[in-house]
């Protein structure tokens, strides 16, 4: 038996194995290790320190805001042996933090009045302290010999703070406002003029109350001020007392301040609020120290600071109390008194232990910076200012009420009458001679009640005051910065603040009138644009020529931009809601704008047709409608809010419906929509006067069942144009023309009345006009009309019966028969009239028909061709 051999395999080698790629796997594996490794090794820093002491290899730590980022690897000596070399290993996402102003410190456990620093060091050991700066990168640096200021970092307000000396303020220190602390000192240093710099840190919830114009001053320890009235003592808390303040105060006027913005640190609150600050020259100081009073009318004003001798004398430094420093002129006098001793009297003997005091003169015009001092008092003129006030009324002045400034008597009124004109009330007043000088151009007097009564919704307060106001009256003087008065001048006076301030806003307001043919606004009622003030209404008179009122605006020159020819105006609506299906919206305007009334002022894409109306709402205004006027019949029902309808579209309103002058019609002020006013105010445009009509033929003005009776317009054809249109009564067809009258007769009037519709096969042709009982006093007489267009129907075969009403004639019988008219004559009432035959050429009609209360079989059966 024959094998045969087998045949080898030929297996092609594989040209790459799945061995291999753990090796590659290794390979890249350890790539990125390495890179990593690399990448987050640490990043090394080199920061100089002048000394190792508290500082340990791999124990201090590097912090930043409480993180660690680096720790200390190395520390050696620098080659110039002034110092240490600190080598710092720090994390690799803090590479971003080392810039050129970059800072590195030590900090160590410190504590001081104001607190405990690095506080976290007594636990964890001493550590550097980073705080990142700006500029390029870098990794050497030198150390901060002391911590640099660090602002906290939650929101707040920075301030600087110049001072001249630094007093027992601190880092932390606390800042006041009104005793309350609101943020505190975080660092001070000396500038390049040698002056104390502080930086101060307000915390957010009281940044605002920080203005451009606040003060700032000084608090620190305890202020004793001793003399012969006693001894004040004066801190503002004890925290002051020991680690020292600042303390502030804002006026509410002001902006907020800016963010590192410089002020003065004034050494106490005196000088913060400071008031004049001058010089007083004199030949010696006899009699004069530190602190001798200034004063006027024997009320201490100010006092004296400051003595040093100069070439010529002494200079005496004096500082005036806020509230009185605008006494101080450029004519002021000074001069120096002390007790007066004589055999008739003695004045002021306390002043022998106390010593003199500086009593000056108001002066007028800008105030100097160094005065002479008197040694006494110089000659006054002693004759009276004798000035004229005047006034549209008379505002409260009576003759010997006194004229007083910062409550201090210095005039009385002497006289109050009439101009010679009428015109006017003229006060005559005389200022005393020392007092002269505050009254200049610009100045105004302004009456005081014996009692102010304030009323708002936080209550009602009630202001006294003194008797001398209740038996004499008073009236303040208001200085001004005017020039001096000339021999014929004459000021206002007002009967309030108030008053006098608004006519000074008006003087520096700009003007802008406005008319209306009606008013629900006076004299002081705000403007608003969105809700915000604008401005005031300064003026509302009437023009009997134009039939209208005219009205001032006074607005403010801030808001000058939205007065131009796209500007509209219309009352403020004190509430106004906007329903829809969406939700709806309801609008309320301020509340001096509901308590006062106001108007709005309002900016259209386009130019307004009338900027200088008042329209009567915004949406009249919005459409930029057209002022006209109607007259309707006197007894038409129409009302202010009716609708104006062209083809049953809105094209106007009624704004206000009054009655006329002869008592014989009503006249309407009325609105057309701006786009119509070209066609329907043209001279032979009709409006008729339209009401909802119910019948059983349907609903006629279905709308006019809600909203009352309106008006319907027909355009008219001619070119020209009106502003006045006489209104018809609702036309039924029937009155046109050359109707037909006749006479109807009964023995009684039924169901008859007025308006009552005459039928002709169910048409109506005809209406009871009238009706009244006859002289005889045996029938009624009813006063009938035939349209014109249906007077052929009527003839003397005519005759006329009552539909009005059901008739039931019932018998034992015949049964009941039940005989009514249409539906309509049932409900409403009725005549019919059928006509036998034509009319004949010569035929006329009787004086009379009679009115049967049905008709005859043979009527109902008449159809002649007429």
């Amino acid at each position: 038996m024959m094998t045969t051999p087998e045949q080898p395999k030929v297996v092609r080698k594989k040209l790459f194995s799945p061995v291999w790629l753990l090796p590659i796997i290794a390979l890249a594996l350890g790539a990125w290790l390495g890179i990593k490794s690399i990448r987050e090794s640490g990043i090394d820093v080199r920061v100089h320190f002048p000394s190792a002491t508290g500082i340990d290899v791999s124990k201090t730590l590097v912090r930043y805001k409480g993180l660690n980022v680096g720790k200390v690897v190395d520390i050696s000596i620098d080659d110039q042996l002034k110092g240490v070399n600190v080598d710092l290993v720090l994390d690799y996402r803090a590479g971003n933090l080392l810039k050129d102003s970059t800072k590195f410190w030590l900090v160590t456990p410190k504590a001081t009045i104001t607190g405990v620093e690095g506080l976290d060091a007594l636990f964890s050991g001493n550590y550097i302290g980073m705080l990142p700066g700006d500029g390029d990168y870098r990794d050497h640096f030198e150390a901060e010999r002391e911590s640099p200021a660090i602002v906290p970092s939650e929101d707040g307000l920075v301030v600087e703070l110049k001072a001249d000396k630094l007093g027992s303020l601190d880092v932390g220190s606390p800042i006041f406002y009104r005793q309350i602390p609101v943020g505190n000192i975080v660092s001070y240093h000396l500038d390049e003029k040698h002056h104390i710099q502080l930086k101060g840190f307000v915390q957010h919830q009281y940044a605002h109350l920080v203005k451009q114009d606040s003060r700032f001053w000084n608090v620190s320890g305890v202020r004793v001020d001793a003399s012969l009235a006693g001894i004040k003592v004066d801190t503002e808390s004890i925290a002051s007392i020991l680690a020292g303040g600042v303390s502030f105060s804002s006026p509410d006027a002001s902006k907020e301040a800016e963010s590192e913005q410089l002020y003065q640190l004034y050494n106490n609150e005196k000088e913060a609020h400071g008031g004049a600050s001058f010089l007083l020259t004199a030949k010696s100081a006899d009699g004069i120290k530190i602190g001798t009073d200034v004063v006027f009318r024997d009320l201490p004003v100010g006092e004296v600071e400051e003595l040093r001798l100069t070439e010529d004398g002494v200079a005496i430094h004096v500082r005036m109390d806020t509230p009185y420093s605008e006494l101080i002129g450029g004519t002021a006098e000074f001069w120096t008194e002390g007790a007066q001793l004589s055999l008739s009297k003695i004045s002021h003997p306390e002043r022998l232990i106390s010593g003199n005091v500086i009593r000056f003169s108001p002066g007028t015009g800008a105030a100097q910076t160094e005065y002479p001092l008197l040694s006494s008092a110089p000659e006054l003129d002693g004759n009276p200012l004798k000035l004229t006030l005047h006034a549209d009324n008379n505002p409260g002045a009576a003759v010997g009420a006194e004229i007083r400034y910062r409550n201090v008597t210095i005039g009385q009124v002497t006289g109050v009458n009439l101009a010679k004109d009428f015109s006017q009330v003229n006060v005559e007043v005389e200022i005393e001679a020392p007092f002269k000088n505050l009254v200049t151009q610009g100045s105004d007097f302004i009456v005081q009640p014996p009692v102010q009564v304030n009323a708002s919704l936080d209550g009602i307060e009630i202001k006294g005051t003194d008797v001398g106001n209740l038996t004499k009256g008073r009236i303040d003087l208001r200085p001004g910065n005017g020039a001096a008065l000339t021999a014929d001048a004459t000021l206002p006076i007002y009967e309030s603040a108030e008053q006098a301030q608004l006519a000074q806003q008006q003087a520096q307001q700009l003007t802008w009138q406005l008319y209306s043919s009606s008013v629900a606004v006076n004299p002081g009622s705000d403007v608003y644009y969105k809700k915000m003030k604008i401005g005031q209404v300064a003026g509302v008179k009437w023009q009997a020529e134009q039939d209208q009122f005219a009205i001032s605006l006074a607005i403010e020159h801030t808001y000058q931009s939205l007065l131009n020819e796209r500007s509209i105006f219309w009352p403020t609506e004190a509430l106004t809601i906007d329903g829809g299906l969406g939700g709806v919206n309801v609008a309320v305007a301020p509340l001096s704008g509901i308590l006062k009334g106001g108007i709005s002022l309002g900016l259209l894409d386009e130019s307004a047709s009338d900027n200088h109306l008042l329209y009567a709402s915004k949406s009249l205004a919005e459409r930029q409608s057209v002022p006209f006027t109607l007259q309707l019949p006197v007894n038409s029902a129409m009302k202010a809010g009716a609708d104006i309808r062209y083809l049953g579209n809105s094209v106007g309103t009624i704004a206000q419906v009054h009655l006329a002058d002869d008592l014989q019609s009503l006249r309407a002020s009325a609105y057309i929509d701006g786009r119509f006013a070209d066609q329907l105010l043209r001279s032979d445009s009709q409006y008729r006067i339209e009401d909802a009509e119910l019948s059983l033929r349907g609903v006629k003005n279905a709308t006019a069942v809600l909203t009352g009776p309106f008006i319907s317009v027909t355009p008219g054809k001619q070119t020209t144009r009106a502003d006045s249109f006489a209104v018809q009564a609702a036309d039924d067809g029937i009155d046109n023309g050359n109707p037909l009258q006749l006479s109807l007769v009964r023995a009684e009037l039924g169901s008859i009345k007025q308006g009552t519709g005459i039928f002709y096969r169910g048409i109506l042709i005809g209406k009871v006009a009238q009706y009244q009982l006859a002289d005889s006093g045996d029938h009624v007489v009813i006063n009938a009309i035939i349209a014109e267009r249906y007077r052929h129907l009527i003839n003397a075969s005519s005759r006329f019966f009552d539909l009005s009403g059901i008739k039931v004639d019932a018998g034992i019988f015949s049964g009941v028969q039940i005989d009514a008219g249409s539906v309509e004559t049932i409900l409403t009432g009725g005549i019919g009239v059928a006509t036998e035959h034509p009319a004949t050429a010569a035929e006329q009609l009787p004086q009379q028909f009679e009115l049967a209360d049905k008709p005859e079989e043979k009527w109902l059966s008449w159809s002649p061709t007429l």
